[in-house]
């Protein structure tokens, strides 16, 4: 199977797809950095382009499509809505366009659950039935599928069938967040030094009250309870600028990017960019590896 990979990012879901026997084509993302990690981890050239001006005949023929349009725009994470989030959002109509000009036999869309919600996501989905594709959305955890990380994200399969393609997910025990996160590194500091903020304190504290003196917690809200998260459960999930404070003791950091890489299923000889707010971005807009790849390998035994 053919496939190409619209928003493609880092290229993680590019390497699920490959990894479960998918050929990658054509690839394509705005961001140079984006692009240029692409690049050293692909045998694919990606195009460096607003996909909105894409001219999709000078795509590869293909069997399916796979795009990760922004989620900014959706995600309650955003905050106050401003201007630009219009614009991620209409990243969603690309998908169309290149629907209408190659109508491969599937697509797979990846995005926050908060996608649907859209008010467009009606007209969205009508203008890719009128393409002639059933739609499947799918709600998944990807902690059922590999990854050792809470990440609850909709995955909505296309086909030119008459009725919508069901996938049967694995539901793979759960990876604890111990096993990615690695004591006896990083940069520590002491949590009670001078500028750190009381609310800040009082989150950490009520966490070692329930979890004891190891744990992690979210450093900037509480999106993941007020008392952070025991190191038995998966990580929450990884977002585009660092978010998780590993405590253990009196001491704590903010989570490395070797271990936002083992969070999100990167392998090993995976190349990110060296500045860590590139790679933290990169990492936190991606599709797990693994996930990826059990997704399409559903796919292939659906379709």
């Amino acid at each position: 199977m053919r496939a190409i990979d619209l928003f493609a990012g880092s290229g993680l879901f590019s390497r699920g797809a490959e990894d479960a026997g998918i050929r990658i084509v054509w690839a394509g993302n705005h961001w140079k950095v984006a692009t240029d990690c692409y690049a050293a981890n692909h045998a694919v050239l990606p195009a460096c382009q607003d996909l909105h001006q894409q001219d999709w005949t000078q795509v590869p023929a293909h069997d399916l499509l796979i795009a990760s349009p922004a989620c900014t725009g959706h995600t309650p994470a955003r905050g106050k809505d401003r201007p630009h989030h219009d614009a991620d959002r209409a990243t969603a109509w690309a998908v169309v366009s290149a629907l209408e000009c190659h109508r491969p036999a599937f697509g797979v869309i990846e995005n926050v659950v908060a996608f649907t919600k859209w008010v467009l996501f009606p007209a969205w989905c009508q203008a890719v039935t009128a393409l002639g594709y059933a739609i499947s959305p799918h709600l998944v955890d990807f902690a059922d599928l590999e990854v050792p990380q809470n990440r609850e994200r909709v995955i909505i399969v296309l086909s030119r069938s008459k009725h919508p393609l069901e996938l049967k997910l694995p539901k793979i025990p759960h990876i604890p967040a111990a096993q990615i996160v690695d004591f006896s590194a990083g940069s520590w500091s002491p949590i009670r030094k001078p500028g750190r903020s009381p609310k800040t304190i009082a989150r950490i504290e009520a966490g070692r009250r329930a979890h004891g003196d190891r744990f992690v917690a979210p450093y900037y809200s509480t999106g993941s309870g007020t008392s952070g998260r025991c190191l038995s459960r998966p990580i929450g999930t990884i977002t585009t600028v660092d978010r998780w404070a590993v405590i253990d003791g009196d001491r704590m950091r903010m989570l490395s990017i070797a271990e936002a890489r083992k969070a999100m299923t990167v392998p090993d000889d995976y190349k990110l960019p060296a500045r860590h707010a590139d790679a933290m971005k990169l990492l936190g807009n991606a599709v797990p590896r693994l996930g990826a790849m059990h997704i399409f390998r559903a796919l292939e035994r659906a379709a």
